[in-house]
């Protein structure tokens, strides 16, 4: 599984700690890629923005599954679950993690980085991300009740895909400088390129970096 981390803007200065964090938490033969916000980035990007990419990645094939947050971590679960392709949970206890990753098996994890993130904080950050990788996703929970919480899951996924656009909709409604904005952030572009497997949407992306 190839495992994102991408946070807002505003706690931009939680990123490695966010980033080492997950590496301890994943599986040996997971891969972790980090896209930052960096601490030395300039650029602004609002929680939205952060979930447009989030999105792009996940539907590109780029990567599996995304670690994400904002201050409350709230901003940056409703704007995906707004997105094409994003089921995401907002995870603040380690029981909400495992509850999700076991029940849910969405494939976005949102944290509050701000809120709530005081003395000793990052314990229960690492106990939060241990859990959300704790065994196989969407498995079920608990054991005498699995096969009808794998179910619902998968009419929630499915229902999640019923109920929004495609991106090939969704960028003729966007301000043009917000896509353009998102298309210009190389770590993420270059990435969708180079491990992408959706090679329909990959060639839908290339043709507006072309364009713009």
């Amino acid at each position: 599984m190839r495992v994102a981390v991408i946070q807002g803007t505003t706690r931009r200065n939680m990123n490695s700690l966010l980033f080492e964090s997950v590496k301890k938490a994943v599986q040996s033969s997971d891969e972790v890629l980090n896209f930052g916000i960096f601490e030395e980035e300039n650029e602004q990007y609002s929680y939205v923005e952060i979930a447009m990419m989030i999105s792009l990645l996940i539907e590109s094939g780029a990567v599996d599954f995304v670690v994400t947050g904002c201050s409350s971590g709230q901003g940056m679960m409703l704007a995906c679950n707004s997105l094409p392709g994003l089921l995401c949970g907002y995870i603040e206890t380690p029981q909400d993690a495992f509850l999700f990753g076991q029940i849910n098996g969405g494939n976005v994890a949102s944290l509050p980085l701000g809120l709530n993130f005081g003395w000793q904080g990052e314990l229960n950050l690492q106990y939060t991300l241990d859990k959300l990788f704790d065994g196989e996703f969407g498995m079920g929970y608990p054991e005498n009740e699995a096969e009808r919480k794998r179910l619902e899951a998968s009419a929630l996924k499915d229902l999640n895909q019923l109920t929004k656009r495609s991106w090939e909709e969704l960028v003729e409604q966007l301000p043009t400088d917000t896509f353009t904005k998102l298309l210009q952030r190389k770590i993420v572009m270059n990435a969708i390129i180079t491990n992408g497997t959706n090679e329909e949407f990959i060639r839908f992306l290339k043709a507006k970096i072309g364009k713009k």
